[in-house]
């Protein structure tokens, strides 16, 4: 079996840095901004991010020719960005987890394998649910990680245009944290039956005033 040395781009706590070790692969980890230079002179095999808050520019990318691979908390190409969790349940999209070859964009290269996820909604915080999620993207991950490696992996284009946040986003709707992260998310499902029966509203009533327009023209 062929050691990986790999960069791993992320917390220095994250599990899944003593599972690689455990399984042969060196790992060198690394939480700041980086530069293509430094990472070019260290020869690694292999890039992982898993939470990690910088972009990663075309000149770094291009050292891991489909050796790149981020792991996303969102079911994409849904929920690009930040808080996905949070913004599955405001905008109502689908649940779960990716694994993704990196490009240039944020969070829109070809996607390797997912896990679409149910949640209970009387039940589940945010809090919860996103310990969840990252329980089973680090699985999707081990039970993955030998076909990623050898580049024996199925890879697909992202279809549709899906959504993307950024941080600054969720700071208008700060107000439906009634608990903090503990919020129930049965809360934030209801302001997004109630944000799409408004916009269902407005749609039909612009289509009403349309039509009487055309009326009064004909």
């Amino acid at each position: 079996m062929t050691q990986e040395k790999i960069l791993f781009l992320g917390p220095e706590d994250s599990p899944l840095i003593p599972w690689l070790q455990e399984h042969g692969e060196e790992v060198i980890q690394r939480a700041d901004k980086l530069s293509a230079q430094a990472v070019a002179k260290q020869e690694f095999s292999f890039l992982v991010s898993y939470g990690y808050r910088h972009i990663l520019r075309k000149d770094i990318l291009d050292i891991f020719p489909n050796k790149a691979i981020n792991l996303h908390i969102s079911y994409l190409p849904w929920n690009r960005g930040a808080d996905p969790n949070f913004w599955s349940f405001v905008e109502d999209t689908p649940k779960g987890v990716t694994i993704h070859y990196l490009d240039e964009g944020v969070d829109t290269g070809d996607i390797i394998v997912q896990q679409e996820i149910e949640f209970d909604s009387d039940l589940e915080t945010l809090a919860t649910s996103y310990e969840k999620l990252q329980a089973a993207i680090q699985d999707l991950f081990k039970k993955n990680w030998q076909n990623i490696k050898s580049e024996k992996c199925q890879r697909q284009k992202q279809i549709g245009n899906g959504s993307t946040h950024k941080v600054k986003d969720k700071e208008g709707l700060s107000h439906l944290l009634t608990n903090g992260w503990n919020t129930v998310v049965s809360v934030l499902e209801e302001y997004a039956a109630e944000t799409q029966m408004s916009q269902q509203f407005w749609e039909k009533y612009d289509s009403e005033i349309e039509e009487i327009r055309k009326q009064e023209k004909a």
